[in-house]
């Protein structure tokens, strides 16, 4: 049997009616609470996504020879 325990935090915070309209009409969410956890879900997404870049950056990936990646690719 499998339980799911979900935690939520209410939130009193102070932001700007422009900056939570425009946050709203980006999202396409008709709610608040919808707009800013896509809001902040996509930024979390992003900040991994720069993180990942860096350690990409510092240690690159050399591929000399396609052919091999691609037959492995092919074969899975």
């Amino acid at each position: 049997m499998t339980y799911r325990i979900i935690f939520r935090m209410k939130v009193t915070a102070i932001i700007a009616d422009d900056l939570i309209n425009n946050v709203k009409l980006y999202t396409r969410s008709s709610t608040i609470t919808e707009a800013i956890t896509i809001a902040l879900k996509d930024w979390i997404n992003n900040y991994n996504i720069k993180e990942l870049n860096k350690q990409i950056e510092n240690n690159p990936i050399f591929i000399d020879n396609g052919q091999n990646i691609r037959d492995l690719n092919r074969a899975s």
